[in-house]
């Protein structure tokens, strides 16, 4: 791939670049209660700016019903932001005629930022030439001597128009940030250093499966906690109680245990209801009461769930070990989060929940080795799966 470093020694002063960025952050009304993602799409932004690009933004927000604009998927918080984070001001443009408009105005080293590229049906549309349509419209922005960059990692494992086939119409490059999340996924599907172990949480098998199944032969060691850990308990012949359960992947949870590389939670943390206000006790992971929920790995998982951590050289986490958004269920991910920052392992925190409790607990982010910004996209490069966004810019 051809990387955004590429195109600068190029050349841009006075070229209109098209970057694809991930600004997909949480809101609370107006305010961005994780500004993660942005924070991460500035470095690339940032360097076409400073070499005189003429930088236009696509970015999405949430799930907008096809062809109605919402306004609470727009991105007038994110272009505030974002600006704050470059020191200059970002426009926020409407797709159409307002874009053409201000992408014409725009001077050298200045940035602009289309509203939600969702508000187009034709950015998600199955329909091939729908979408081709659109990215004529987006590469056109660009111009005649116009680049793409490629620097949402989150959504490269789709086939959208501003992600996938604008990168056939304008010569295209990987953004820094697509550019390092490639080069650790590399890493550890090539030859990691060992111990290899993986730490996988979430609420369901079935969502990680696939990635389970990939993992299984290359790593040491797989823990796993979170909703989906009772399944795995269940296919032990334990009761689970009122815990989520998969009953229809109980048989392939069997299967996957047998290759003995899967470390289950030993006690969890069990309440009467799905409440921050609920009772709760610890129970032995075999002796889940009936009625009473799983919501979190308990304190003996934790300290065996972090011996194992620390003897490793390379670490993958995707999932949190409990409901970590409720207090009294969050101790199980900080302890586990905090053995890998403790340990002289290169990790990766696969994106996702995983990335979100980082900051809700505010775990240090440079304990990490890598913090990815795109959870199903790096779980589906693992899976071995291709990831559209990534092969167009081999073309």
């Amino acid at each position: 791939m051809r990387t955004v470093q590429t195109l600068v020694d190029e050349g841009v002063a006075g070229r209109t670049v098209l970057v694809r960025s991930d600004l997909n952050v949480p809101l609370d009304g107006d305010r961005i209660t994780d500004d993660g993602r942005i924070r991460a799409s500035v470095p690339t932004i940032a360097a076409l700016r400073d070499a005189g690009a003429r930088v236009v933004v696509t970015a999405h927000l949430g799930r907008p019903k096809p062809g109605q604009d919402n306004a609470q998927f727009s991105l007038a918080p994110v272009a505030t932001r974002l600006g704050e984070l470059l020191g200059t001001d970002v426009a926020l443009a409407e797709h159409g005629d307002a874009a053409q408009q201000a992408v014409a105005g725009l001077s050298d080293g200045d940035v602009v930022l289309l509203e939600n590229i969702r508000f187009d049906p034709r950015e998600t549309s199955k329909d091939a030439a729908e979408r081709e349509a659109f990215a004529g419209e987006l590469a056109a922005l660009a111009g005649e001597d116009g680049a793409f960059v490629s620097d949402g990692f989150g959504v490269v494992h789709r086939k959208q128009a501003s992600v996938y086939d604008v990168a056939a119409l304008l010569p295209s490059y990987a953004g820094g940030l697509v550019s390092d999340e490639v080069g650790v996924l590399q890493d550890l599907t090539g030859s990691p250093a060992r111990p290899y172990v993986v730490v996988l949480g979430g609420s369901k098998v079935s969502d990680k499966l696939a990635v389970i199944e990939a993992l299984l032969p290359r790593v040491d060691t797989l823990l796993v906690g979170g909703g989906m850990c009772f399944t795995f308990l269940a296919a032990r012949g334990y009761s689970v109680g009122a815990s989520l359960l998969e009953s229809d992947q109980v048989e392939t949870c069997t299967q996957l245990l047998e290759s003995g590389k899967i470390v289950l939670p030993v006690d969890v943390v069990v309440a009467d209801a799905f409440s921050a206000d609920a009772a709760r006790k610890v129970v032995p992971a075999d002796a889940i009461p009936d009625g009473w929920l799983g919501l979190d790995i308990g304190p003996d998982s934790v300290e065996e769930f972090s011996r194992i951590v620390g003897q490793a050289a390379t670490v993958f986490w995707n999932g949190p070990m409990g409901v970590f958004e409720m207090a009294p269920f969050a101790d199980g991910t900080r302890g586990v989060a905090q053995a890998i920052v403790d340990s002289e392992s290169f990790s990766v925190v696969g994106g996702g929940d995983s990335a979100a409790a980082v900051r809700l607990l505010g775990l240090p982010e440079d304990g990490f080795s890598h913090i990815s910004t795109g959870g199903g996209a790096s779980l589906e490069y693992l899976e071995g799966k291709p990831l559209p966004g990534i092969d167009v810019l081999g073309q």
